[in-house]
C-alpha cells in the first residue's frame, strides 16, 4: 500500500501520507485491518498449540477444567499485547495534524504505558512524558497517547520504545524539538532475578532543540518533575 510504502521505521509517516485522497486511503485502510484480522485468526491455532505445549512442558494436565480453555485465552491475548505490529502512525493520526501558529511547548504527561520485555515475555509498564516544541503545527494531544500505544504493544526493551515514540513524533510533525521520557517498572526485576520491587528504570529521548539546548531540555525536565 502506498502509505506503507512511503513509511519508515516501524510505520512512520512523512507529509506525503497526509495528502493523499482520504476516501481512498479510508477504504485501503479498512481492507488492510480486515487483511491483518484474518492473518491473525490464521495463526491462532499455532499460538493455541505453543501455549498448550509450554503448560505440558511445565507438568501441567492440560485436560483438567482450569486449563482446557488456557492456551487459547493465552494465545488471543499476546495477539492483543502485541497488536502493534499491526498498527503504524498513519493509523492514528490520519486528519489530527493542524496548522497552528503555536511556537511554546507542549506537553503531555504521565501517559499510562503498558508493555512486554523481549527478554523474558514479562510486563513492564509505567508513565510517559511528551514534550514538543512546534513548527506551526500541532496534533491532537490524545494522539500522542496512541503514539505510544502503537509501539509498546510489541515486544520491547524501554530505550527502543523511548527512542521509537520520539521519532514517531519528529517524524510526522517535523517539530523544533521532541522531549520523552519513561519510568517504568520491570517485572523481570521484580517477580524474577534480582526481585527488587521498588527499583524503577528511567529513559529519555531528546531530538532537536532538546538535545542542542539545555535550558529548553530543563524546561521540559522541570515540568515533567514530580509528575504522577
Amino acid at each position: 500500500m502506498e502509505y506503507q510504502k512511503a513509511a519508515e521505521l516501524n510505520g512512520l509517516c512523512n507529509g506525503k501520507i497526509l495528502t493523499v485522497d482520504s476516501k481512498k486511503v479510508a477504504v485501503q485502510h479498512k481492507n488492510e485491518i480486515s487483511r491483518k484480522e484474518a492473518e491473525d485468526e490464521s495463526r491462532l491455532p499455532a499460538l493455541e498449540a505453543a501455549y498448550t505445549t509450554i503448560l505440558r512442558g511445565l507438568g501441567e494436565n492440560t485436560d483438567r477444567q482450569g486449563l482446557l480453555k488456557t492456551p487459547l485465552r493465552a494465545a488471543k491475548a499476546m495477539q492483543f499485547l502485541a497488536k502493534g505490529y499491526h498498527e503504524t502512525i498513519y493509523d492514528v493520526l490520519n486528519d489530527a495534524i493542524f496548522d497552528e501558529d503555536h511556537e511554546d511547548l507542549v506537553i503531555v504527561k504521565d501517559i499510562d504505558m503498558f508493555s512486554l520485555c523481549e527478554h523474558y515475555l514479562v510486563p513492564f509498564f509505567g508513565k510517559v512524558h511528551i514534550g514538543y516544541l512546534p513548527s506551526k503545527k500541532v496534533v491532537g494531544l490524545s494522539k500522542l497517547a496512541r503514539i505510544v500505544e502503537i509501539y509498546s504493544r510489541r515486544l520491547q526493551v524501554q530505550e527502543r520504545l523511548t527512542k521509537q515514540i520520539a521519532m514517531a513524533i519528529s517524524e510526522a510533525l517535523q517539530p523544533v524539538g521532541v522531549a520523552v521520557v519513561i519510568e517504568a517498572a520491570h517485572m523481570c526485576m521484580v517477580m524474577r532475578g534480582v526481585q527488587k520491587i521498588n527499583s524503577r528504570t528511567v529513559t529519555s529521548a531528546m531530538l532537536g532543540v532538546f538535545r542542542e539546548d539545555p535550558k529548553a531540555r530543563e524546561e521540559f525536565l522541570a515540568l515533567t518533575k514530580g509528575a504522577q
